[in-house]
């Protein structure tokens, strides 16, 4: 939840709250639980009442290790557990989807969430206008997490409707606070 903390975990509450009422997954079968590795945020370091750890967040290797050392625990109590990671930043949910995809049974709602709910949606719109989902070009104005989520997922829509890679990929653009990103950018992130 970057710098709100621990004091973020209403999110995944929120997210097995829906789950129960929409989707009818039993509540017995869902486990919030809220990593905190620490903030940066200057007012919760300071504040005496602040219920999480008073540190700057963990970076690097000691974060990589105490999610493996997550992943590695859980999986042992629960085996059969769904991982569903959210609110990481960009480049942490990106390379900790990569790194647990072909392991565990995960998800990070960020990227595949929101792309499927958006992928949905443009499908809807093609049916709408009696244009296949093929020949549409997407213009995604934001570069984050989310947004990749969203291009990559219509990249593999439009490669299952029999594009190749780099057809699909020239139909998919992003735009961003400092303009389209292209690859003589120097300033992007590394997802």
């Amino acid at each position: 939840m970057g710098d709100l903390g621990v004091n973020g975990m209403g999110n995944p509450i929120g997210k097995l709250i829906l789950y129960t009422a929409c989707a009818g997954v039993p509540p017995e079968y869902t486990l919030p639980v809220m990593l905190d590795l620490g903030n940066n945020n200057e007012e919760f370091l300071s504040d005496p009442l602040y219920p999480g750890i008073k540190e700057r967040r963990a970076e690097g290797l000691e974060y990589d290790e105490f999610i493996d050392e997550f992943v590695e625990a859980i999986t042992q109590v629960f085996p059969k557990i769904r991982i569903q990671w959210e609110d990481f930043n960009g480049n942490t949910a990106v390379r900790i989807l990569e790194k647990f995809r072909d392991r565990i049974c995960t998800f990070n709602g960020d990227i595949q969430g929101t792309a499927a709910i958006a992928i949905a949606g443009f499908i809807a719109i093609s049916r709408l206008l009696h244009k296949p989902f093929s020949e549409q070009k997407s213009l995604l104005l934001g570069a984050g997490v989310a947004a990749f989520g969203i291009a990559e997922m219509i990249v593999q829509k439009l490669q299952k409707d029999g594009l190749s890679k780099s057809d699909a990929l020239s139909r998919v653009h992003m735009f961003d606070i400092n303009g389209l990103l292209v690859a003589s950018r120097n300033d992007m992130a590394e997802f």
